[in-house]
């Protein structure tokens, strides 16, 4: 018998105060479907959560952006306007509709901007370097296509705490439009995991140096969002070891045992870990186990979400060795909107097409079938990601 059939893979666990009937989650995902110029979520993301909701489950939302002066991607959507809070309750009441659960994922691209997405604000970050934005290879999505970022400045100690006020406010409005819980992206190289490691973070006031005071930022929007809210509704994810949009630290292992450590005092409804073996979207250590997971485990005491690089049956032994509570899915639910139902009837995985990730068009978006018993009518150019 398939080990997912007997996994406790599908068993219901409790996040906080959301219970779920199984354990596969919808991670967050960038798809830049959004309605522009003003980043409302409309009728195709609509469509496309409702597909992906299921009967028990929980879905991240992809990540909203702050304010105009802190968006970093030409389509992703806002948690500022009241226009983009009612296009959230139309998927939120869409998902509770099928029995699902919905967080919404709240976003500080930090250096990871352009000034034609910021209202012409310049991008902060913990310090400045200026080899980031002169990398050639280095590029964003803007209204003009994908081009360099801007050239950033470094975050003025006054600043900090409106940053940390503006994560409270986009709590208060993703929960008056009735997300279920909210979580803080604390990692792949955006502003709080540019103060995270000193790769980035330069600093010489009480936000830099030392592991203690480089993870202040995260610790106090953390605060702020639990003061917003309830610490039962919050959750954080994080990327420890990941180099992604130029990240690096000398001691990830103690950086993240740290953060891990103090984020106890709050009591999250989980901490949500990307393994390093992925980069981005791109699998980059094959086989590599669960390390960053199994670390936090002994140390965070809270529920963990693994999310990087996992198949139906690394997945289900996560939560059977008692690694991991639950397992993110990011490509997998982008080609299998009925993700939960194949991995538990053992039903084929369709495979995905990486060229339209990041497009604006219902193609790659919302056309993905549901299993009916033949496989995915849209070829993928990576099938030798698809099946391990």
């Amino acid at each position: 018998m398939n080990a997912t059939k007997t996994s406790q893979l599908f068993s219901p666990v409790e996040l906080g105060s959301t219970r779920l009937k199984h354990r596969v989650v919808m991670a967050p995902l960038t798809r830049s479907r959004s309605v522009q110029p003003d980043g409302v979520p409309g009728d195709l993301m609509l469509e496309y959560y409702t597909q992906r909701a299921s009967d028990g489950g929980l879905i991240i939302s992809e990540a909203a952006q702050l304010s105009i002066a802190t968006r970093g991607w030409h389509g992703a959507p806002g948690m500022y306007s009241d226009a983009q809070v009612d296009g959230w309750k139309k998927i939120i009441d869409a998902v509770h509709a099928k029995g699902g659960h919905i967080f919404a994922q709240l976003w500080h691209p930090g250096r990871f901007s352009h000034v034609s997405l910021t209202g012409g604000a310049v991008p902060v970050s913990a310090s400045v370097d200026p080899e980031y934005w002169q990398n050639p290879s280095r590029l964003i999505s803007t209204p003009s296509g994908w081009i360099q970022p801007s050239p950033h400045r470094a975050l003025e100690k006054s600043e900090i705490t409106g940053v940390v006020e503006d994560y409270g406010k986009a709590v208060e409005r993703a929960k008056s439009a009735g997300f279920d819980g909210v979580e803080v992206h604390a990692g792949n190289g955006y502003l709080i995991d540019q103060f995270l490691q000193d790769g980035s973070n330069k600093r010489t006031d009480e936000y830099g140096g030392s592991i203690e005071n480089r993870a202040r930022l995260l610790f106090e929007v953390v605060e702020a969002m639990v003061s917003a809210w309830t610490h039962d509704r919050v959750g954080v994810r994080i990327t420890p070891s990941g180099t992604f949009n130029a990240m690096s630290d000398s001691d990830p292992e103690a950086l993240h045992a740290h953060v891990a450590e103090g984020l106890n005092r709050f009591g999250p409804a989980y901490l949500h870990i990307i393994e390093p073996r992925m980069s981005g979207s791109l699998v980059i250590k094959e086989d590599q186990p669960p390390v960053a997971t199994e670390r936090a485990r002994k140390i965070f005491k809270g529920k963990i979400v693994a999310n990087g690089g996992f198949e139906p049956a690394s997945a289900a032994a996560a939560i059977d060795q008692g690694d991991a509570d639950a397992i993110s899915f990011g490509r997998y639910f982008i080609s299998n909107p009925d993700l939960p139902r194949r991995i538990r009837e053992e039903l084929p995985l369709a495979s995905y097409d990486r060229d339209t990730f990041y497009t604006f068009q219902a193609k790659g978006y919302t056309d993905y079938p549901s299993y009916n018993g033949g496989q995915s009518l849209i070829p993928s150019r990576e099938d030798s990601l698809a099946f391990r």
